[in-house]
């Protein structure tokens, strides 16, 4: 099952928008979800009882549109509903355990003007148990371009089990991309000037390894491999432009234990130019 939630914000109705073409595409069913505080849910005492009744009337409007977009999108999906107590990031976590995939819109309703991701996003993309998507407007035509972004750490082979598989599901091309760059401190960052050619062939070397029997695995796919040396933020943003998904890992090589996302997925949540799978990897 596909989790999407929304809020009756525009946002919203395009990660609807984006889970239900997904769904239909896994043929699994898609369950749209909407959080409310918990005490409207509860509570019966006749002081509130008005108010939680409207807020739990608006949330039906909110799920209604929901549905109505899903099934604008794929008709013959099928789509569930639920009303969720609770903090929407709390709320969304827990709804998504078990789930195959847990999309959200980058904004929401009451986001903070001048931020690039909604804090429900960032929240839910860094502590969801399953993979998360946070869809950024979907791409309005097709490009046939998966785009990966690798960095040759153990967790690689998780994020490239997601990535091979969803362009297999889309009949698209996988761009791997290698992003590289060696770096010292003092007296500000200087590149290191130890053979730049070996450490190049090193890092053509350990992309190689990442993708060795992905393509027997899945010979529907063609693996475009991309190696460039600079900073994995710009570098994967450029190379999303033409994709219909990036997809990241939640953690990566050298990231500090308990941190919830790595440094390039949580950059990527704000400057991903569309659709962004976090997938999530073992810590």
């Amino acid at each position: 099952m596909i989790v999407v939630g929304v809020d009756g914000s525009r946002a919203g109705l395009e990660a609807v928008d984006w889970a239900a073409g997904e769904a239909a595409l896994r043929d699994v069913p898609l369950r749209v979800v909407h959080a409310i505080p918990r005490w409207a849910c509860e509570t019966e005492q006749a002081r509130y009882a008005e108010v939680a009744r409207w807020m739990r009337q608006g949330a039906e409007t909110v799920l209604a549109a929901g549905v109505e977009r899903a099934h604008r999108q794929q008709p013959k999906l099928t789509v569930e509903t639920g009303i969720l107590p609770g903090d929407p990031r709390a709320a969304l976590i827990r709804e998504g355990e078990g789930a195959d995939l847990l999309v959200v819109g980058n904004h929401g309703l009451g986001a903070v003007r001048g931020l690039l991701v909604g804090s429900v996003a960032y929240g839910v993309a860094g502590h969801a148990t399953c993979h998360v998507v946070v869809v950024r407007q979907a791409p309005a035509v097709r490009a046939g371009e998966i785009v990966v972004g690798l960095d040759g750490s153990p967790r690689t082979v998780h994020v490239l089990e997601f990535a091979v598989a969803e362009a297999s599901l889309r009949g698209a091309d996988l761009r791997a991309v290698h992003v590289w760059n060696r770096y010292e401190t003092g007296g500000g960052f200087q590149p290191i000037p130890d053979d730049p050619y070996q450490d190049e062939q090193n890092e053509i070397r350990q992309l190689k390894e990442s993708l060795a029997g992905w393509r027997e695995r899945y010979p529907d796919v063609t693996v475009i491999e991309e190696i460039v040396k600079g900073h994995p933020v710009d570098v994967l943003r450029e190379a999303a432009r033409r994709a219909d998904l990036l997809v990241v890992g939640s953690r990566g090589r050298g990231e500090l234990a308990g941190m919830a996302l790595g440094s390039v997925s949580q950059a990527m949540l704000h400057h991903a130019p569309g659709p962004l799978a976090v997938v999530r990897t073992p810590r």
